[in-house]
């Protein structure tokens, strides 16, 4: 049986949320946001290990505060992100050895369950790679470039992608390969193997799955963790 690794991303500034810190380590309920996703990862039984991604300057900081502090036993490397966000799974991808399935997932979500976790692993051994997400509430509108609005896209056929975003380890460590060697821009890693002709699954993840981005989203993180 292959091995299942989680590649947690924190290497992000974070400039919306307006903190002198890094956001994954502005605290929830007295603990770092980074810890939440990274405890769920570490206590699934399908997870042999975890690497985690963030600033170079962050590397040090995150080993003691964070992995040791609250004990994250599966994390095996805290290595230095790159330039833009593809670069840093890149270097999180190259430290991973004897991998099937890897879950790349974003630090600023704090709220990965079990479920999706173990879900994200069956459906990429199924189909290659695939991604959680949810059905928008809202209605969505396309907007012209005068204003004004000039379509509205049927609810049911639209998907708020989120992460862990899940693959066969060769299938987006060699498309990620392919990128950097050919120097293309995308913004997240469904993307990547799609623009070299994979399909990706969709699967269902969950509203309060959150990405922590602005203050407002802050203050919603905390009220999630006080209901579980």
């Amino acid at each position: 049986m292959g091995k299942n690794y989680a590649v947690v991303v924190a290497a992000g500034r974070g400039k919306r949320m307006g903190a002198n810190i890094n956001k994954q380590f502005l605290s929830i309920n007295n603990k770092p946001l980074l810890y939440y996703s990274l405890n769920t990862f570490s206590n699934s039984k399908l997870i042999n290990g975890i690497i985690i991604v963030c600033a170079d300057s962050e590397i040090d900081y995150c080993k003691k505060e964070i992995v040791e502090k609250y004990k994250i036993e599966k994390v095996l490397e805290v290595v230095a992100g790159g330039k833009e966000r593809q670069d840093s799974v890149y270097n999180g991808l190259k430290a991973i050895e004897d991998c099937e399935i890897v879950l790349i997932h974003d630090g600023a979500r704090p709220f990965v369950t079990k479920d999706i976790i173990e879900s994200g692993i069956k459906y990429a051994k199924l189909y290659g790679a695939c991604t959680c997400g949810v059905v928008p509430k809202d209605t969505i509108k396309i907007k012209d470039e005068k204003g004004f609005s000039a379509e509205t896209p049927d609810r049911n056929k639209l998907f708020l992608v989120q992460t862990p975003q899940c693959f066969k380890y060769n299938l987006i460590a060699d498309c990620h390969q392919k990128l950097s060697e050919n120097s293309i821009n995308v913004t997240d890693d469904t993307t990547v193997v799609e623009y070299y002709g994979h399909r990706v699954y969709l699967y269902e993840g969950s509203y309060k799955n959150i990405k922590v981005t602005t203050p407002e989203d802050l203050y919603i993180a905390e009220k999630i963790v006080e209901q579980i």
